[in-house]
């Protein structure tokens, strides 16, 4: 069984103090992947590290650069952090492997993305763990814009005919108004009223941006807090599933 879990940045950061890392959060989702009975692949966010540099130079999904300083310090910041995640994952027992989307992939001119997952399959095929992260990535005729780790986790999970998608968040879930976890979201007009950006620096666009890009997915996918990850990877459904109109949930 091939499972895709993110780690948002906001678990395993400290989302509003600039390149800090929450060591605990990090240790307790290492451990969990370590137990994990499954092929894993692993996507982390940006949180404090990839958020503030590209918040700096003005980069987003939508707005690109074409100043090499702006990427190497964007890609910089997110290999330190893919660093750390690799070295704790690796200290529990993981076979972790970095992979860095900006030599991986790129967007054409109309925005779409392209990210081979060969070299993941390969990957695991032979036992290792890839780990993945947001990047800024080339993007035809705008330079370099932000690849998000929700973005990659939808490639990852199409090209590898994922079995299980999740989303490991700062929240139990989407919440609604009165901050009760929703079950379930078909659509994204379901929840529009309730859904609103991160409150620290966030170029990907926040819990809205994950809601549309995870019901474009094939495979329903599960958003939770970081206490149930162990659950997930033991095949619960915990938190809110993400599952589109019509989609089997199997």
């Amino acid at each position: 069984m091939t499972v895709v879990v993110k780690l948002g940045g906001s678990v395993v950061t400290e989302k509003d103090e600039p390149e800090t890392l929450d060591e605990t959060a990090i240790e307790r989702a290492a451990q969990a992947v370590a137990a994990a009975d499954a092929e894993v692949v692993v996507v982390h966010g940006g949180g404090s590290f990839g958020h503030h540099y590209a918040t700096r130079h003005g980069v987003s999904r939508a707005e690109g650069t074409t100043d090499a300083t702006a990427v190497r310090e964007i890609h910089g910041a997110m290999q330190r952090l893919n660093d750390a995640m690799v070295d704790a994952l690796a200290d529990a027992g993981v076979p972790a492997v970095p992979v860095h989307p900006l030599s991986a992939g790129a967007r054409d001119g109309d925005g779409e993305l392209t990210l081979p997952t060969d070299q993941v399959e390969t990957m695991l095929d032979e036992g290792f763990v890839p780990v993945l992260h947001g990047d800024v990535i080339a993007h035809a005729g705008a330079g370099a814009t932000i690849v998000s780790g929700d973005e990659l986790v939808v490639a990852l999970a199409t090209g590898l005919d994922a079995d299980r998608v999740g989303l490991c968040s700062a929240v139990p879930g989407v919440l609604d108004a009165d901050d009760a976890v929703i079950d379930r979201i078909d659509a994204f007009e379901d929840v529009a009223a309730v859904l609103g950006g991160s409150e620290a620096a966030d170029v990907t666009g926040g819990m809205a941006a994950k809601v549309r890009t995870l019901l474009d997915l094939g495979t329903p996918a599960s958003i939770f807090a970081l206490s149930d990850l162990d659950a997930f990877f033991a095949g619960e459904r915990p938190g809110t599933l993400v599952a589109g109109a019509g989609r089997n949930e199997s």
